[in-house]
């Protein structure tokens, strides 16, 4: 915690939050940058790890950096649990009882309940897909400013052109892809009737969702399930972007943070970000 709050230049606290249907606590790392007054937009973020690993606060150094301070961005990064010991809907429903909470508590928190952005990259970027679906249908949440999908992982069939030309090859494949979704789904896996909040990839109805970003690399198992999700928000008359990074595998700017193109991602996630935050508040 220590490490994060930067020597003093981010508020960061862990919160406990009642879990869904009885379900344990979850746990919230909270920040914001330190001395931020009035209420902050926030994004809800998902971390990777492909459903099987992975935690809330590793991924929060490079978000603080990136967006919360140059932003004004209040982060909430939720710890939801993992499979295999914990398989779907138990991490979706983490991740939406933290999302309710949140919102509940945004005057104390000093959020604006208005501008929430819900976010996350690989598999917490299905998960923040799922999440939104979950959260326009059941109404009972609120309404995001957006929602932010950095190379996600959305479908367990795995049946796209760029899931075979890319087999075998790079840190994460088709195979790689195929455990996590395995652990994740257990007997459902591969079900025709799967639930797209289980696998957002399967929805037939992407209307009403708010403006999305979406980016993937060319070169990546993920590529044409993730062109195909923007497409089908296209298709229902929905607000997305959509970058395809040529040359980039899953997860390119991890591992080459001082890329040229990693540079040129980077810009184009906090162009969009700051566009969406311009945006007039509904109702004004």
């Amino acid at each position: 915690m220590a490490e994060l709050r930067a020597e003093g230049l981010f508020a960061v606290e862990e919160l406990s939050v009642p879990g869904a249907g009885g379900g344990p606590d979850v746990t919230l790392v909270y920040a914001r940058p330190a001395g931020a007054t009035g209420q902050l937009p926030v994004l809800y973020y998902l971390h990777g790890g492909g459903l099987i690993m992975g935690n809330a606060w590793s991924v929060l150094p490079k978000i603080l950096r990136d967006w919360s301070a140059p932003l004004g961005m209040a982060v909430v990064s939720v710890e939801y649990r993992l499979a295999p010991e914990t398989r779907y809907p138990g991490p979706l429903d983490d991740c939406h009882a933290g999302l309710l909470w949140t919102v509940a508590h945004a005057d104390e928190l000093g959020l604006d309940a208005e501008r929430v952005i819900i976010g996350g990259k690989s598999a917490g970027g299905g998960l923040a897909a799922a999440l939104t679906l979950l959260n326009r249908d059941r109404n009972d949440g609120p309404t995001p400013a957006g929602q932010f999908l950095l190379c996600p992982m959305l479908d367990d069939r795995l049946d796209t052109p760029s899931a075979y030309q890319l087999e075998g090859i790079g840190l994460w494949d088709r195979s790689s892809t195929s455990v996590c979704w395995q652990a994740y789904l257990g007997e459902r896996y591969a079900a025709p009737d799967l639930s797209p909040y289980a696998a957002p990839g399967r929805a037939t109805d992407l209307s009403g969702l708010p403006p999305t970003y979406l980016d993937v690399g060319s070169a990546e198992t993920f590529r044409d399930e993730d062109i195909a999700y923007a497409h089908a928000i296209w298709r229902a008359g929905g607000d997305a972007e959509l970058h395809v990074w040529p040359g980039a595998f899953h997860g390119f700017d991890s591992f080459a943070p001082t890329a040229a193109l990693t540079h040129q991602a980077r810009h184009a996630r906090t162009q969009w970000l700051t566009r969406l935050l311009a945006r007039p508040r509904r109702g004004s």
